[in-house]
């Protein structure tokens, strides 16, 4: 009995040391694996809304009511969107009215030019005029540049009517130089500026001149004069020569409203002053002007260029107006430009400019004899206003004063 208890026992103790041996060998082995990967974690679904028996009872919590509630105001004004605030265009000048405006610059016409008429009227109450007082009123003519044939005809009239009449009271003497001045100046001669055009046509004026004379400027202040008369106007800025000539007619015109046709400069004269006559059809304009360059008499290539102008302007119509642009205080040099362009084309109107200065006032009648055509329009000064239309007997006063 022992000995079967001493094997069992030893059976026992043996399978013991086998177990032990064997766990010790997978646990080593165990620590040599990779360890496993990660295990996808697992998204629960939302639950879904329960309906009916399964709801959940609802909890208790603070809601605010309807009146509660702000709502917006319906009478109140929607929020615009903010508005950019563009330039108002600048308001337009209304130029004085023409009639009357040489009698309204008399004064100013009368400041510079009493040397002729007073001298006159100082030589002629003399008590003998004998010849040397005659050739000293013959002088006084030629100094004030009223030409040499004007002037040995006002001196023979005068002497002619003091030796019938007696004239010697000086307000005879001034009524007696008044009516022959006058009737030097022509007052029977059509001074009116022709801007009437057609049925379907503007009136189309072209002003020509040499540089310096104010041309381009007169030219804006003849818009002034037409639209002071109700009329509307296009111009035409066909001096491509003259820097900046374009952009001071436009100027001029966007002072009354007056819209001008321009090109590039340097560009084709003719073409511009085709176009702008073209845009005062299309607009139903009442007058178009057209202004021209600043030619030197002495270059015949540019002279003959100015004929161009004329002639297409005349493909549209015929031209009502040209007007030639003189300064006064030239004298006998601008009654050579005066004749360099009759010869090209057909003069019908002079502009005197420059006549508030040292301009001496027997230039008008020099010059209407000279071309045989009507000065129409004189500047006496710098303001935007200060061209007239020339009247013989406003303008005679302000010479012979009061």
């Amino acid at each position: 009995m022992e000995l079967v208890e001493i094997v069992i026992l030893a059976v026992v103790i043996a399978l013991a040391a086998v177990g032990l041996v064997g766990g010790l060998v997978v646990g080593s082995r165990k620590k040599k694996l990779p360890p496993p990967p990660p295990s996808t974690p697992t998204i629960t679904p939302p639950a879904e809304p329960k309906v009916g028996e399964e709801a959940e009872t609802p909890r208790d919590e603070a809601r605010r009511t309807i009146d509660e509630v702000g709502l917006p105001d319906a009478t109140a004004p929607a929020e615009e969107a903010p508005v950019v605030e563009t330039p108002a265009p600048p308001a337009l000048e209304v130029p004085e009215p023409t009639e009357g405006r040489l009698v309204r610059l008399r004064a100013r016409l009368a400041r510079s030019q009493n040397s002729l008429g007073k001298g006159l009227l100082t030589l002629l109450s003399r008590d003998n005029l004998d010849e040397d007082t005659w050739e000293e009123i013959e002088d006084t003519l030629l100094t004030a540049d009223v030409g040499v044939a004007p002037t040995q005809e006002l001196v023979e009239r005068l002497r002619e009517r003091v030796r019938v009449l007696g004239t010697r009271t000086s307000e005879e003497l001034r009524a007696l130089l008044r009516e022959e001045l006058i009737t030097l100046l022509g007052p029977d001669l059509d001074r009116e500026v022709r801007t009437e055009g057609g049925a379907e046509t503007p009136g189309v004026v072209m002003v020509v001149g040499v540089n310096g004379t104010g041309k381009t400027t007169t030219t804006g202040k003849l818009a002034r004069v037409l639209v002071a008369d109700g009329r509307s106007v296009v111009l035409g800025a066909a001096d491509t020569f003259r820097a900046a000539a374009a952009d001071q007619l436009q100027t001029w015109g966007e002072r009354v409203g007056a819209r001008t046709v321009r090109g590039p400069e340097g560009g084709d004269p003719a073409s511009i002053a085709y176009d702008a006559v073209k845009e005062g059809i299309a607009e139903g304009a009442d007058v178009v002007l057209v202004d021209t360059a600043g030619r030197l008499h002495t270059k015949t290539g540019l002279m003959d260029e100015l004929g161009k102008v004329k002639r297409v302007v005349e493909k549209h119509g015929p031209l009502d107006e040209v007007l030639l642009v003189l300064d006064a205080t030239t004298g006998q040099n601008g009654l050579v430009q005066a004749r360099v362009f009759a010869e090209v084309v057909d003069i019908t109107g002079i502009v005197l400019t420059k006549l508030d200065g040292t301009a001496k006032g027997g230039i008008v009648i020099a010059v209407q004899r000279e071309l045989g055509v009507p000065v129409k329009l004189i500047g006496l000064g710098e303001g935007p206003d200060d061209l007239a239309p020339f009247e013989p007997g406003a303008f005679v006063d302000a010479l012979i004063g009061d």
